[in-house]
């Protein structure tokens, strides 16, 4: 035997790949003290076994220790300290007919409901029947253990569920007597198709699907096609649409706006295309007129949201466009405080019609503008819509009684400037012209001796010299 090879004990044969390649030379200065120390830090439990019984007992892991763990094992037969199904294990380990240190995991009772499991592999010190029995926590593994089956065990029940699902959505898809395609509304691509679409369009399935929806219609429809796509993402809502197919059929589509994740689908009904009539083409005609009137048009549900506007809306609300718009609150953009729009809605309510009245625009910056409105109920499926007509009134409000410095001569015309001028101001500027007018008819009366007028008027003359120059009648 060379003398750099230690004796093997029983049990204790060892692969040159797992065992130190010269221990006698390298481990030869290890003390009981430090084997101590050396197999407390490799193990969170080491037990010294002698004829089965624990002798003695290291616990290095505190959360074992604070579990009761070898609190009282000295002196107990190991087999006792361990949960029924586990004493087969331990006897294996025990056996002088053990190969090495082979690990198993023995559960040990516990004074929680649950066992502690912990990993053990048997050492055989020397040629003496003493075993060194190292233990390791397995509580951390055995969570995670359980938290993978269950992760596991939800996803199959998810799956299934999924499976179920698509099964019915595909057996309803199929079965609906319409032709249907769900179309990506930024690609255009066709991502589906029913077997209504497959024999309407005259293409199967695999087919069409991957296409671009406009290889379906003729060349000319491409516009009308990506307005659609560009009506549903901005606004989740588009008109039907009639259109003319490859084959030279015309068809009317119908969308609906439906999210996927990050994509937004289009699912399209294709019915054949009812002959135009008269009536149809005059709505289409004032609904494009609508659409560029230089009026702001906005309309809005009863929660005073913005379901649309037109253009001149987003203009005067300095929008860049109505998606923009979509979804904000009235109140954002108009009145010149909450109690100004509560007396418009009210009146709205109560008369379903309001006409010219004078409030004030805000943009979505803060800058405001006088404008007048009118509104208008209509009915809009089981609720009610409100359209509001807005037009910008600044030109005209220059050219008005205050600036004009003309005189308001009824309580009609002063009326009219109430909603559009500030109460002080109809009140001052009103008073600075009357005073201007009766000094300049004392004036005229007197001959411009400024002493008599001074006494017609109830003034000193200082006074009225005073007034004169402030209304810049010196001349």
């Amino acid at each position: 035997m060379d003398a750099k090879t230690p004796p093997k004990g029983r049990g204790q044969e060892t692969t040159a790949a797992s065992a130190f390649a010269d221990p006698a030379l390298f481990l030869s200065d290890l003390t009981p003290r430090l084997a101590t120390d050396i197999v407390i830090a490799a193990a969170d439990l080491a037990l010294i076994v002698e004829d089965g019984v624990v002798r003695d007992l290291a616990v290095s892991n505190p959360e074992l220790e604070r579990d009761g763990v070898g609190r009282d094992w000295q002196g107990r037969v190991w087999v006792d300290t361990v949960t029924e199904e586990s004493r087969g294990k331990v006897l294996e380990l025990l056996s002088p007919e053990s190969s090495g240190p082979t690990w198993r995991q023995i559960n040990h009772p516990s004074d929680t409901a649950l066992d502690l499991p912990i990993r053990y592999a048997a050492v055989r010190l020397g040629d003496s029947d003493r075993i060194m029995a190292i233990g390791r926590d397995l509580r951390e593994m055995s969570l995670l253990q359980q938290r993978l089956i269950e992760a596991h065990q939800t996803m199959e029940r998810d799956y299934a569920r999924l499976r179920e699902t698509e099964a019915r959505y595909r057996m309803l898809f199929d079965t609906v007597s319409e032709p249907v395609i769900i179309v990506n509304a930024d690609s255009l691509s066709i991502e589906d198709a029913n077997a209504a679409a497959e024999q309407a369009l005259k293409a199967a399935a695999k087919d069409l699907h991957g296409n671009a929806l406009t290889s379906l219609l003729q060349s000319r429809e491409t516009r009308k096609i990506e307005r659609l796509a560009s009506d549903i993402v901005g606004s989740g809502y588009a008109a039907p649409l009639d259109v003319t197919l490859a084959s030279g059929e015309r068809v009317t589509v119908s969308a609906t706006a439906v999210r996927q994740g990050a994509d937004m689908l289009m699912v399209l009904r294709i019915v054949g295309a009812e002959p135009r009539r008269v009536g149809d083409t005059r709505r289409e005609a004032m609904l494009a007129a609508l659409e560029r009137l230089p009026d702001g048009l906005v309309l809005v549900d009863r929660d005073l949201r913005i379901i649309a506007c037109n253009p001149a809306f987003c203009t005067l609300a300095n929008l860049a466009g109505d998606q923009e718009a979509a979804g904000a609150t009235l109140k954002d953009f108009l009145g010149r405080s909450g109690t100004d729009l509560n007396v418009l809605i009210s009146s709205l309510r109560k008369h379903e019609v309001v006409r010219n009245f004078a409030t004030m625009m805000r943009d979505r910056f803060g800058r405001e503008e006088q404008v007048e409105v009118s509104a208008v109920t209509a009915p809009y499926g089981d609720s009610d819509v409100y359209a509001f007509s807005v037009r910008s009134v600044a030109r005209r409000l220059s050219e008005s009684p205050r600036l004009s410095r003309q005189l308001p001569n009824s309580a009609s015309q002063f009326t009219d400037l109430v909603g559009r001028v500030p109460l002080k101001d109809i009140v001052r500027d009103s008073t600075v012209l009357i005073e201007k007018l009766c000094i300049e008819a004392a004036l005229e009366i007197t001959d411009n001796n400024r002493a008599s007028a001074a006494e017609m008027l109830g003034l000193s003359r200082q006074g009225l010299y005073s007034k004169i120059k402030r209304a810049g009648l010196e001349d």
